[in-house]
C-alpha cells in the first residue's frame, strides 16, 4: 500500500493511521520540543538538570510532599527508575526523601529551596527563549499562538484524563 505524505517535517503517514489534525499536531509539539531542548542548551547546559530530573522536579514543587509510588505512576516510570532518580536529585540537593507520615514504609520527596530555584532558573531560560522566537514572528502568529493557548492547556488535561483512566 502506498504511503501518504504527512505535515512538513513528519514522517510519512498510512491511510487511516490518525487524522491530519493529530498528525500536525504530534510533529509540531515534537519539532518544537526538540528545538527548545536543542536552543537552550547555549544558556542552560543541559547536564545541569536533564529532563527527567526537571518533570520529577516539577511534580515535586506541585505536589509536596509526594510519594515515589505516585510519582512514577505521574510519569508513567518503574518505580525503580524514579528511586533511582529521586536519589541522583537527593545527592544534588534538588529534594529531600524521608518516610512518609501517613505510611512508613513509603517514602515522601519534597522540593529543596535549591531545587525550587533550579526549576526556577530552568523555567525562565526557557521562557527567554520562547520570548526571543515569539517577538520574532509577525503579529498574526503570536496573535494566533495566543488564541490556541487555553484550547492546547485543555488538550493537555484531556489527555491526563485519558491516562489516569486508562484511556
Amino acid at each position: 500500500m502506498p504511503r501518504m505524505p504527512g505535515p512538513p517535517g513528519a514522517p510519512d503517514a498510512q491511510p487511516g493511521a490518525g487524522s491530519p489534525e493529530a498528525r500536525e499536531l504530534t510533529a509540531a509539539v515534537t519539532r518544537l520540543r526538540r528545538a527548545l531542548r536543542a536552543s537552550i542548551r547555549t544558556e542552560y547546559p543541559w547536564e545541569q538538570l536533564p529532563m527527567a530530573q526537571v518533570e520529577l522536579l516539577q511534580v515535586c514543587v506541585e505536589h509536596s510532599p509526594v510519594r515515589v509510588s505516585e510519582l512514577a505512576a505521574r510519569q508513567r516510570l518503574a518505580q525503580s527508575t524514579v528511586s533511582g532518580l529521586v536519589a541522583t536529585m537527593v545527592l544534588n540537593g534538588l529534594v529531600t526523601r524521608e518516610v512518609d507520615s501517613e505510611d512508613r514504609r513509603a517514602a515522601a520527596v519534597s522540593a529543596t529551596d535549591a531545587g525550587r530555584l533550579r526549576l526556577a532558573a530552568w523555567t525562565r531560560a526557557h521562557e527567554r527563549r520562547l520570548e526571543h522566537a515569539l517577538t520574532a514572528l509577525p503579529d498574526a502568529d503570536r496573535a494566533a499562538l495566543r488564541t490556541a493557548l487555553p484550547a492546547l492547556a485543555r488538550l493537555a488535561a484531556r489527555l491526563e484524563d485519558a491516562d489516569g483512566e486508562g484511556r
